[in-house]
C-alpha cells in the first residue's frame, strides 16, 4: 500500500506512512466500539455480521478514477475518496476483530468440560494461525496480482472473496450458538465511580464480607485493597433503603454489585500489561520502510524468480503459522508428558519472549540497513534504484523475528486478558488488544513525523527521506531498538506487580470463604 501511495498518489514516505499508521490505528481503535455494541446491545453474531458486510464498501481507490494515472498532487476530492474508503474498512473491521474471536469461543466454551482450558489455549493459537495464513496469501498471491495486472484486478480480487466469507458466515446461522448482550458494561463501570466519588467521605468496614452488596444474579466474590478507593462503590449503609425487597439495588448510581467493582478492577489491573504490548506492535508497523529498502534490492530467489519487495513480509506471517503449529502439536505436548501439567508456557513467560524478540529484530534491523546503506554509497547510487548489489534475502532473518516476537507477545496477551476478565468481557479481550495497535499506530504517526522534523532541522536531510540512501533508517532502527529495551524493562516492574497481586487475590478468596462459612 505504501509503494500506491507513493506512486500513484505521490505522496512522500513520511506522509504514506503516517496515513498508513493513523488508518491503521482507526480501524483497531473502533474495536472498542465494536466490542461496546457487541457486548452491551446486539451481540457478537449481528456485529460481526454488521462489520463483515461494511468491509464490501468501498476499497481504495485508484488515482486513474479521476482520469489521472499519474497524480502530481492529489487533489481534494481524490483524497477524500480515499480516505473515505479507508474509514469505511476501518469501522467493518472495527466490528469484526473484537467480536470474531469471542464468537468462536463461545461455540468451544464449556466450563463442564476438564479439558476447557487445553481446548481454548489451542483455539486461540489456531484462531491466529488462520489470521496468518490468510496474511500469506495477501501479501504474496494478492501483491503479485497487484504488480503483474495493477490495482483494478488487485483490489477486486478481495471484494469477491470478502462476499464469499460474508456469505458463507450468514449461511451458518442457524447453527451457531449466540449469547445474548447483556447490560451496558460501560454504563456499570460509570455507576461504580459515582457511586465511590459519592461515598469518597465513609470509611470502609474492615474484614467483613457483610457490608458489600452481592447481587442476586451473580456469584459471589471477594474483594482486594487494589484500587481500594472503588470498593466503597458497592458498601452497604442502610440495607433497607439501599436493597429493594427482591434484593436488587434500589438505586445503582449510588449502590454497585461486587461483580462490578470486581470487573472494573480487573480492566484497570491489566491496562498496564497490555501497554507493554504497543511497543510490539510499533516494531511490526515497520513495513512501509522495509518495503522501500528490499525494492532498492536484489529480490531474485532464482534467475527468473523475483519476490515482490511488498511480499517480503511473508516471511514474518510464515514463521508466525509455523511456530504456532510447533508450539501447539509438539512442544505443549512434550511439555505436558514430562511435566504432568497440561498447557504451554504461561501468558507472561511468552509476552516476555515476545518483547525480547521484538527488541533483536529492530537491532537486527539496524545492522542490516547499515550495510545495504553503506553498499549503495559504494556503487554511487543516489537513487532508489533497484541495482545495489545485494540480497534482499538478508531481511529475512528480521522478519523471522518479528514473527517469533508476534507469536510469542500476541497470542500471550490474548490469553492473559481473556483469562484475567470476566466472562462478561470477552469480546473486550480482542478490543482492549487492537487498542493497544491502535495506540501503537498513532503512536507511530507521531514519531514519524517528529523524527523527520528533528532530524531535517536546519535544512539537514532527514533520517527518514524519500531516497532512503540519503536518509539514516538504520538510526531510526536504533532508535526502536532503545525503546523496546526500554520497554522490556518496564516489563519487568509490572510483572513483581503483578505477582504480588495475584498472591493476595488468593489470600482474600481465602478469607472470604471462610467469613461465608
Amino acid at each position: 500500500m505504501v509503494i500506491y501511495l507513493m506512486k500513484v498518489y505521490n505522496l512522500e514516505i513520511v506522509t504514506a506512512t503516517s496515513l498508513l499508521s493513523m488508518w491503521s490505528a482507526l480501524s483497531h481503535g473502533l474495536a472498542l466500539l465494536g466490542a461496546f455494541v457487541s457486548d452491551s446491545f446486539l451481540g457478537r453474531f449481528t456485529v460481526v455480521a454488521i462489520g463483515s458486510i461494511s468491509s464490501l464498501f468501498l476499497r481504495p481507490s485508484r488515482c486513474d478514477h479521476f482520469e489521472i494515472n499519474e497524480c502530481d498532487r492529489p487533489t481534494p476530492a481524490q483524497l477524500l475518496v480515499l480516505l473515505f474508503s479507508f474509514g469505511t474498512i476501518a469501522l467493518g473491521a472495527g466490528f469484526v476483530r473484537p467480536c470474531s474471536i469471542a464468537f468462536g469461543a463461545d461455540q468451544l466454551d464449556s466450563k463442564e468440560n476438564p479439558n476447557n482450558k487445553r481446548i481454548m489455549e489451542s483455539y486461540f493459537n489456531w484462531y491466529y494461525a488462520t489470521i496468518g495464513m490468510s496474511t500469506i496469501v495477501a501479501t504474496t498471491l494478492i501483491v503479485y496480482i497487484q504488480d503483474a495486472f495493477g490495482w483494478r484486478i488487485g483490489f477486486g480480487i478481495p471484494v469477491i472473496l470478502m462476499c464469499f466469507s460474508v456469505s458463507a458466515f450468514l449461511l451458518g446461522s442457524s447453527m451457531y450458538i449466540k449469547v445474548s448482550a447483556s447490560e451496558s458494561l460501560f454504563t456499570g463501570f460509570f455507576q461504580v465511580f459515582v457511586a465511590a466519588v459519592r461515598k469518597r467521605n465513609i470509611d470502609l468496614p474492615v474484614n467483613s464480607a457483610n457490608y458489600y452488596y452481592q447481587s442476586p444474579e451473580s456469584e459471589s466474590q471477594a474483594l482486594t485493597s487494589s484500587f481500594r478507593c472503588l470498593n466503597k462503590a458497592c458498601m452497604i449503609e442502610d440495607p433497607e433503603r439501599d436493597i429493594n425487597p427482591d434484593g436488587f439495588a434500589s438505586n445503582p448510581w449510588s449502590l454497585c454489585s461486587v461483580e462490578q467493582v470486581v470487573s472494573l478492577k480487573s480492566l484497570l489491573r491489566v491496562v498496564p500489561m497490555w501497554s507493554s504490548n504497543i511497543m510490539v506492535q510499533l516494531s511490526l508497523n515497520q513495513f512501509s520502510f522495509a518495503t522501500l529498502q528490499t525494492k532498492t534490492m536484489d529480490r531474485h530467489i532464482f534467475s527468473d524468480i523475483e519476490i515482490p519487495a511488498g511480499s517480503f513480509s511473508v516471511f514474518m506471517v510464515i514463521t508466525l503459522v509455523m511456530w504456532i503449529a510447533f508450539y501447539d502439536r509438539v512442544l505443549v505436548p512434550i511439555k505436558a508428558r514430562y511435566t504432568g501439567q497440561p498447557g504451554g508456557l504461561s501468558p507472561v513467560l511468552r509476552m516476555g519472549i515476545g518483547l525480547v524478540l521484538s527488541a533483536a529484530a529492530m537491532v537486527l534491523s539496524a545492522i542490516t540497513e547499515c550495510i545495504r546503506r553503506g553498499i549503495a554509497i559504494d556503487q554511487k547510487d543516489p537513487q532508489d534504484s533497484p541495482n545495489i548489489n545485494m540480497s534482499a534475502m538478508w531481511f529475512v532473518p528480521q522478519y523471522v523475528l518479528l514473527g517469533l516476537a508476534d507469536a510469542f507477545n500476541a497470542i500471550g496477551l490474548v490469553e492473559f486478558l481473556y483469562s484475567e476478565l470476566p466472562k462478561s468481557m470477552s469480546s473486550f479481550v480482542v478490543a482492549i488488544f487492537t487498542l493497544g495497535m491502535s495506540v501503537s499506530g498513532f503512536f507511530g504517526s507521531v514519531l514519524v513525523n517528529v523524527v523527520d522534523i528533528v532530524t531535517s532541522y536546519g535544512g539537514g536531510v532527514s533520517w527518514l527521506s524519500s531516497n532512503i540512501n540519503n536518509g539514516h533508517l538504520d538510526y531510526y532502527y536504533w532508535s526502536l531498538a532503545f525503546l523496546n529495551v526500554v520497554n522490556f524493562l518496564y516489563f519487568l516492574l509490572i510483572i513483581c506487580r503483578y505477582n504480588r497481586h495475584e498472591k493476595e487475590v488468593k489470600e482474600k478468596q481465602c478469607e472470604y470463604s471462610t467469613q461465608r462459612a
